[in-house]
């Protein structure tokens, strides 16, 4: 029987060999990929990212540990898709525009596709037109906007306001972050939420599509 157990070391310790070879046992027995996202893989991203916040972990745990999900996540998202599972939430994530930093971005894409989110990565240098496509193309329900510089963070004030015009505002939630976002800019640009790291980010999804934090 696949030790899930050693599954979840394996994600936390960021051992994406291992991760993908029991994830692979795992199916061939008959495991519920449900069940093994559920009980397994997103405990795993939930402990990697409180390891985080209480400075146990820094950028580079994160970034294996995020490969070694997304290895397991390769394996099981057909199985998923198959049997019609449901996300937690759709979001599209991406750098605003005129800004071309994409680590704290990839980062945050990880640990929400971890936590059980469907991510469509709309990359760096996206515009305010881009999203709102998402939006309306794609369905996502929550907009995460990343900014890096102070020079571009009124993209992200641009953003919410395109959003506004094409009558979209009301059917997707928005989270901001960034090294010199604040709260503060949040509440001023009308952002339903902010978060200063990728594993409070998580929650803070989880919060706005009404799935707990």
């Amino acid at each position: 029987m696949a030790d899930l157990k050693q599954l979840y070391d394996a994600i936390v310790q960021g051992n994406a060999a291992q991760a993908k070879s029991i994830t692979e046992q795992a199916i061939r027995e008959g495991a519920d990929p449900q069940e093994l996202l559920r009980t397994t893989l997103i405990p795993a991203m939930d402990e990697v990212g409180r390891l985080f916040e209480e400075n146990e972990y820094f950028v580079p745990e994160l970034l294996i540990a995020a490969r070694a999900m997304k290895g397991a996540l390769e394996l099981l998202r057909p199985l998923l898709a198959a049997r019609g599972s449901q996300p937690v939430g759709r979001v599209a994530i991406g750098t605003v525009k005129g800004d071309l930093h994409d680590i704290g971005k990839n980062i945050v894409a990880a640990m929400l596709e971890g936590g059980g989110f469907e991510i469509i990565d709309l990359g760096v240098d996206v515009s305010p037109d881009k999203f709102v496509a998402a939006v309306k193309e794609k369905r996502a329900n929550v907009v995460a906007l990343s900014a890096l510089l102070t020079t571009t963070m009124p993209s992200m004030k641009n953003t919410i306001e395109a959003l506004r015009e094409a009558g979209e505002r009301q059917k997707v939630k928005v989270m901001i972050g960034g090294a010199p976002v604040t709260q503060k800019y949040a509440d001023e640009i009308g952002a339903d939420g902010y978060s200063d790291n990728a594993g409070a980010a998580v929650a803070l999804a989880r919060k706005l599509v009404g799935g707990g934090g």
